[in-house]
């Protein structure tokens, strides 16, 4: 894996190992999960790694570096999928971290400390709806929890663990600590338009944003289409659509994003007034503070909705994550080695969450955007080009020669 096309090649051949036939899917603890490791880990030795498997899951490989003693420089992203996937979210970064590192041992000079490329097992939480996994273990963030979930196959994950030769009672060593490890730097398509707007291949990430979602639900009254007049009228779905309107203003106004996904009316007929309405609000921010100052203001707008319209408003919150910056040493050095004679490197936020919020924990971490597609992810459209690649393997070598000394 010598330059971007050989890495797209790789990207595509890994994307053959698929419990779905005729689309990607490759979940965390399935048999897809055992071969794509033993692909990678063929393709880590090639590279010049020694390998190995954690108490996890997740696939090692390890450089070594003139001074083992130094804390380690990790590389890497995640293998895993969603159900009918693309072949490049997660993927590219494993490989083009695995091209890193066949760069550095074909040079003349090791760099001073090891370079480890990793390729975490579950960052999309598809098979147990719970996501970071992979990279929550080697954070040392594990909840004993998560043994009972079920999967989407009705196992638990103890028993997916059991299953693929794993002992649960082992998951701690899976954990490493900030003493070993000098930083975390991973390659990702941008999952986002703004690069292929802007016309860039490249652009450096400053921060993963803080998201969070609630449920949301909107008591009216149903009534006859035909027979109640407007002004007598608790119309669940007119509250709802009004509410979207200010949800969007209000996001808008603050410079951050705001979702609603999923809107469900009831009784859900034609011929009858909307009484209840169940919708989801995600909203995320690159500082929590930004985001939270919004949702407040988004409740209040929702609370005098509900005042002028007879409407009961009722929230529940489904997931929160804080935003976690990257490291401003990472940021500039992947800066410097992208370098353009077109003005200053694209900096941006990443909206979508990463195995770099998990490792945050335990190290400062990096994060390199590559230019896809119409900004398609988590779909089999999801395409990156050659040259853009190759862009990237020459500025996360050139960062991580700089970075690994």
């Amino acid at each position: 894996m010598h330059n971007g096309e050989a890495i797209v090649a790789a990207c595509h051949e890994l994307a053959a190992i698929s419990s779905d036939t005729g689309q990607l899917t490759r979940c965390y603890l399935t048999p897809e999960h055992a071969r794509a490791n033993a692909l990678l880990a063929e393709w880590m030795v090639e590279a010049g790694m020694t390998t190995w498997q954690d108490a996890a899951g997740n696939q090692w490989g390890r450089f070594e570096g003139r001074d083992p003693a130094l804390p380690a420089l990790v590389l890497g992203s995640h293998s895993d999928s969603v159900i009918n996937a693309g072949h490049f979210d997660g993927p590219l970064g494993v490989l083009l971290a695995i091209a890193v590192v066949a760069r550095l041992n074909a040079s003349c000079e090791r760099p001073a400390r090891s370079v480890e490329v990793v390729a975490f097992a579950d960052e999309e939480g598809t098979r147990f709806g719970t996501a970071l996994l992979g990279s929550r273990a080697v954070a040392g963030t594990w909840d004993p929890a998560w043994w009972d979930i079920i999967g989407r196959d009705g196992l638990t994950l103890r028993q997916a663990f059991f299953d693929f030769g794993l002992d649960p009672a082992r998951i701690g060593e899976a954990a490493r600590t900030p003493e070993s490890i000098a930083g975390y730097l991973e390659a990702h398509i941008e999952q986002g338009p703004v690069l292929e707007a802007e016309r860039r291949s490249l652009g450096v990430v400053t921060a993963i944003a803080g998201a969070r979602r609630f449920q949301i639900s909107i008591g009216g009254e149903a009534g006859h289409a035909g027979t109640t007049p407007l002004e007598l009228r608790r119309d669940a779905l007119a509250g709802a659509a009004e509410a979207i309107v200010a949800i969007e203003t209000l996001a808008r106004a603050a410079g951050i994003v705001a979702t609603v996904g999923s809107l469900e009316t009831y009784p859900g007929a034609v011929n009858v007034i909307p009484g209840e309405v169940r919708m989801s609000l995600d909203i995320r921010a690159e500082r929590d503070e930004d985001r939270d100052r919004t949702l407040e203001a988004i409740q209040e707008s929702c609370g005098r909705i509900g005042e002028s319209r007879g409407l009961a408003w009722r929230w529940h919150e489904t997931h929160a994550a804080p935003a976690v910056a990257c490291a401003p040493r990472l940021i500039e050095s992947l800066s410097e080695a992208i370098g353009t004679d077109d003005g200053p490197v694209r900096h941006l936020t990443s909206g979508a969450g990463h195995d770099g919020m998990a490792m945050a924990h335990v190290c400062d971490i990096g994060m390199l955007f590559v230019r896809c597609y119409k900004g398609i992810s988590h779909h089999p459209d999801e395409s990156v080009q050659a040259r853009d690649v190759s862009d990237a393997l020459e500025a996360m070598t050139s960062a991580v020669t700089r970075l690994a000394g």
